[in-house]
Parts: structure tokens; sequence; C-alpha cells
């Protein structure tokens, strides 16, 4: 990691024109087709949170589209994405040392007076380091993006968050951190995560109901012990433990798996999967 004062303002994408088309018309075009093939369930109550995929867009894009059409047209000050990070880092909390996030369709200011909040509330509470790390090659944060500019009316702030730590104690920590932001300005809550990694299509189904069952039953510990388990994977089980802490200090009550898709759908190959789901947790009165 370069020194801090030394960063660039803009994140450079490393994954534009590869993850997803790299032009910007045709990457709008592509999502708002991902968009109009959406036929939703009825969606009762205020949605506090989604989780989405995060492979390359032709492969989960369509997965991804159910969970931020739930959203479409809302508007938010604040969008708190929260995704793993796939490569190694000593630290279990990590966000952008960057000023502002690049895609094809524009640039999204990170929200520093968010980032600071979070980051002492994480001191205070749980003697947690949020770490800064610039020229970071994640791909989960940053493909979350271009949907969240296509869907969204206006101008948002983002807090971008990536949970290395499974550790509960740090996760709770991090959801209620989240949700004391969130009370203060229109929040939407975003977990990144795929499912299962590399297993036959039947296996990989099996194992990923048993995940987002786990999900909608609005239990985070749950959701962690899947993987020591054996019965579930997510590779961003960390954020979405934190986003359900969030959402249920929040008042969330209730969720729904909206979708669910694997590679194969795109590939053929049923020898070796990936699982993809879109979830929205809500508020019903």
């Amino acid at each position: 990691m370069s020194p801090l004062n030394a960063v660039v303002e803009v994140r450079p994408s490393p994954i534009a024109g590869r993850w997803y088309p790299g032009d910007p018309d045709q990457l709008a075009r592509q999502i708002d087709a991902y968009l109009a093939e959406v036929v939703l369930p009825p969606i009762e109550g205020q949605v506090l949170a989604i989780i989405a995929p995060h492979a390359g867009h032709r492969y989960s894009g369509r997965t991804a589209a159910y969970a931020f059409k739930t959203v479409v047209g809302n508007s938010y000050n604040l969008v708190a994405v929260l995704s793993p990070l796939h490569g190694y880092h000593p630290a279990a909390l990590l966000t952008s040392a960057h000023q502002r996030y690049a895609t094809p369709l524009g640039e999204i200011p990170i929200d520093r007076m968010a980032v600071d909040q979070l980051r002492g509330f994480l001191a205070e509470k749980g003697n947690i380091q949020l770490e800064p790390v610039a020229y970071d090659e994640e791909h989960s944060l940053e493909i979350e993006l271009p949907f969240l500019q296509r869907i969204l009316p206006g101008l948002f702030n983002l807090l971008p968050v990536m949970a290395r730590s499974h550790a509960w104690q740090t996760l709770q920590v991090l959801g209620t951190g989240l949700a004391e932001i969130a009370r203060q300005t229109s929040t939407l809550l975003v977990a990144s995560s795929d499912l299962s990694h590399f297993y036959p299509e039947r296996t990989a189904e099996l194992l990923d109901q048993e995940m987002l069952e786990r999900i909608v039953s609005l239990d985070p510990i749950s959701v962690l012990a899947a993987e020591s388990e054996g019965t579930g994977f997510a590779c961003g089980a960390g954020a979405i433990a934190a986003v359900m802490a969030a959402a249920l200090d929040l008042g969330a009550n209730a969720a729904q798996i909206l979708h669910h898709s694997t590679s194969a759908d795109e590939t053929g190959d049923l020898s070796s999967v990936v699982g993809y789901g879109s979830v929205v947790i809500l508020k019903r009165d």
C-alpha cells in the first residue's frame, strides 16, 4: 500500500472491461436489460438491505438484478457496500484509502465522515481497526457499483467495507456501527457474496438452498456456522452477517429469497459450478 498522502483521489478500476463492459453505453444497456427481465414477487415492507452476487456480470448479473430491482427509483444519501476481500491482508476489516470509486458510468464519492464515524465506533466499542487500503484489486465490492449507478436516481455517497473476518464478535460490532450511521441518514445496506464454489450442480443446489434459508431466517450466527458445518458456503459470509446484524438493529423482521442461479446457466458445465443468490431484508409493520 502506498502512503496515504500519495494515494490518487480516484480508485482506478482493475476490472472494468473484463468483469463487466468497459464501454459506458454497453454497460448501461446490459444492466438495464438484466433489470427488465426481472419479475419480482410481491415485496411487503421497507427494504433495509439487499444481498447480491459478485461474479462477472455475464455469470451473475441476472441474479444480482433481482436484488437491485427491489430499490429501483429509491433515493439514498448513503449506500454501505460490504464485501469480502479475496486477497490476503492482516486486517480484519478494510476500507478504501481513495476518495472516490470510478466505473465507466462515472465516479462515486466515498463518505469520509461516515468512514471516520465507523472507524471511531469500531475502535471504541470493540478495539477493532478499520484499515484503509489503496489500489486494491478486489472485484466483489466494485462489481455492485454500476447497478447502483443505474437504479438510483440521485447522487449518493459510498461507505465501502471489505470484511476478512468471520468472527461474530467483530461483525456484530460492525453491524451495530452501520445501524447507528443508517439512523442518521437515508441508507441502503448491500452485502456482496457468491455462494458455493466448484461443486457439481446438484450438490451446489443443496448447499446454496441451506445457506439461503439461513439468511432468510435472519440468524447471522447460523450463516457463519454453515461453512464449518459443511452445510453451506458463502465467500462473503462475514459481509452478510454484518449486514444482517445492522438490519436487525434497524428493525428487520423478514427476508425473501428472490433468485438463485449457478454458473452452469451461462457455461452449460454442470460438473463444477459457482452459486449465486439474491435476497432482500425487510422491515414489516
